[in-house]
């Protein structure tokens, strides 16, 4: 211990010794400081570039512009997705001493075209376009409507090296030389550009240009590709420019809505944020879940989730009739549900001659009325028929035993528990989830069809705020019967207040089915996410996507894409809050993760002694 003490003793002396033989601030100035922290490692100057630590930059400016500038001109150099920082100089100039030179101008030019008058030469158009130009700017400046500014615009953009330099300042310089707009790189004043486009408002390179208020307007920096509304969810982030895409889907033309991606892309994640999201702002939600994938996100909520399968407790009776509502009668109520019902059948029997066709509807009209059930009932006091029942009308009905004897699987063993049983389901929640996943893949579009049936006339019958999902709509769309009540539902949502949306990864099918393009058209929201080579050019086409929108769909990420609503649409990458991302996930290695900490959590409840 005492070596030790000796040796702290003279350490101290030490550093006693040194303060008294330099000054103090010498001392402390050999400590770490901000500036230390924030400044490059290096810094190097050279005539067209900066070099900062491992980074290359070079400063150009803008020197000439066209007679005229149109709003947004400077927006596509704001939307780039490429590194640079932009400062923007405006130096008003004095409106009084502006006049006296435009008329020195004025009085030049005139002189020179009456020149050229008194030589005997023809009219310069140039001369003439500068005059009016003139006096137009001189009458605008008298009347106060427009003020001159002396106008820079200085723009620094950034590479890792001086080729990936040259390629970004290109790029840039065709942008603005396609406007008429023409730049160059501060030669040999590269320190000084490079200040001026640092956010200390000092213009050092002082290259200008005189412009008035409207083309100087025009060159707001703040114009972008922007989904921001005052109300709305926030559906992701904007990556032109990192803004947040908030929308409201129901302000809109129609509040429908498409998705495409490849499997894994993130579709049901992003839908499931919107559900989310929706239910916050007191928006009812509806289901068809053909993967069991919302099932955890119907717990989590409280809602409703009912997984329809041949041995499920949950029946949905395809002859239940919706009341009428006001301005409809019960004639149109009960048409419209014997023609779905024909389309039904069409789903389950692989289709119908025009007599099977024929004798079917008969058939079901009959049927209601074994149940007293015609245009005139109140449908609201009625048991509607069953399978079965039609089964008897039409072993009953000339022609009609060999439908009969088609529909017996359905009526009768196995199959009679899914379809042929009244339907008990309380559709009373704010998210109600019909699962498909269990059914048996040739009765899964007969499901999908029957509970959307089911819910749009859960739907009609009273009128709110609803989104009703449709994941994996491709199953409905292969059987057209399927894709045409799911377009019909698309071109009759807007009158019940219901938003569709249509979720799927099979951009093929859903496309060549004759419904696919008008559902296309009829939802004003579509989201494309990643896409294969092998559906692009199919998504391409229809969405009518640039060679850039292509590229940057078949190279995003997961839960990254374009997002169009309306006549607007960016770059979205879909984000979600990490409570939401433990409701919302069906990543496999996050479950697994998320079930082995509930097992470890209960193993430890379970431990004796607690």
């Amino acid at each position: 211990m005492g070596l030790f003490s000796t040796l702290f003793k003279k350490e101290e002396k030490l550093e006693e010794d040194i303060l008294s033989v330099f000054p103090q601030e010498i001392y402390r100035s050999g400590e770490l400081s901000l500036i230390d922290v924030i400044s490059p490692a290096a810094l190097e100057i050279n005539p067209s570039f900066i070099r900062l630590g491992e980074k290359f930059a070079r400063t150009i400016f803008v020197f000439s512009y066209p007679r005229y500038l149109h709003t947004n001109w400077f927006s596509p150099i704001i939307n780039l997705d490429i590194v640079f920082d932009i400062s923007i100089f405006v130096h008003p100039v004095d409106t009084a001493d502006m006049l006296r030179q435009l008329r020195k101008q004025v009085a030049r030019v005139e002189s020179q075209i009456r020149t050229r008058e008194d030589k005997g030469f023809v009219r310069d158009p140039i001369l003439d376009t500068a005059l009016r130009d003139l006096e137009d700017l001189r009458d605008k400046l008298q009347q106060a409507t427009e003020k001159l500014f002396n106008f820079g615009l200085y723009l620094t953009v950034f590479g890792d090296n001086e080729e990936e330099l040259n390629k970004n300042e290109s790029h840039i310089k065709s942008i603005l030389e396609a406007k008429i707009v023409y730049s160059k790189p501060a030669l040999f004043q590269q320190a000084e550009g490079f200040n001026a486009t640092l956010p200390i408002n000092d213009d050092q390179l002082l290259i200008h240009n005189y412009l008035n208020s409207s083309p100087v307007s025009s060159t707001f920096p703040f114009v972008s590709f922007d989904l921001t509304s005052n109300k709305g969810i926030l559906y992701g982030i904007n990556r032109h420019n990192n803004s947040l895409i908030l929308f409201d889907r129901f302000s809109l033309q129609n509040a429908n809505s498409v998705m495409f991606a490849v499997s894994g892309a993130g579709k049901s994640y992003m839908m499931k944020l919107e559900i989310l999201r929706s239910l916050m702002f007191g928006i009812d939600v509806i289901v068809i879940d053909p993967e069991r994938e919302y099932e955890f996100l119907s717990q989590a909520v409280g809602g409703a989730y009912f997984n329809i399968s041949l041995t499920s407790t949950h029946h949905i009776n395809p002859f239940d009739l919706p009341p009428a509502r006001e301005d409809e009668s019960p004639a149109d109520v009960l048409r419209s549900t014997i023609v779905n019902l024909i389309g039904l059948f069409r789903i389950m029997l692989g289709g119908l001659t025009p007599e099977e066709d024929s004798i079917l509807d008969r058939a079901i009209t009959e049927t209601y009325a074994s149940r007293d059930i015609n245009p005139e009932s109140d449908f609201s006091r009625i048991r509607a028929p069953l399978l079965s029942d039609l089964a008897l009308v039409l072993a009953s009905t000339e022609g009609g035993e060999g439908l009969a004897t088609r529909l017996k699987k359905y009526t009768e063993g196995t199959w009679a528990g899914f379809l042929n049983q009244p339907s008990n389901l309380d559709m009373r929640n704010r998210l109600v989830v019909f699962s498909v996943r269990d059914m048996e893949e040739e009765l899964r579009p007969v499901a999908m069809y029957i509970i959307l049936h089911f819910v749009w006339n859960t739907i009609r019958a009273q009128l709110k705020k609803r989104l009703l999902v449709v994941d994996e709509a491709w199953w409905l769309m292969r059987h057209e019967d399927g894709a045409s009540f799911l377009y019909g539902i698309a071109k009759r949502a807007r009158k019940y207040y219901l938003g569709l949306a249509t979720i799927t990864q099979d951009v093929a099918d859903f496309m060549t089915s004759p419904y696919g393009k008008p559902i296309v058209t009829n939802s004003s929201m579509q989201i494309l996410l990643k896409q294969s080579p092998a559906t692009i050019a199919s998504v391409v086409e229809t969405f009518n996507l640039t060679e850039e929108e292509k590229f940057l769909l078949l190279e995003s990420d997961v839960g990254e894409g374009i997002f169009f609503a309306g006549l607007k649409h960016v770059a979205v990458k879909v984000v979600g809050s990490y409570t939401e991302d433990q409701i919302i996930t069906s990543d496999p290695s996050q479950l697994l993760l998320i079930k082995k900490a509930k097992e470890e959590f209960q193993n430890q409840n379970q431990a004796p002694g607690r």
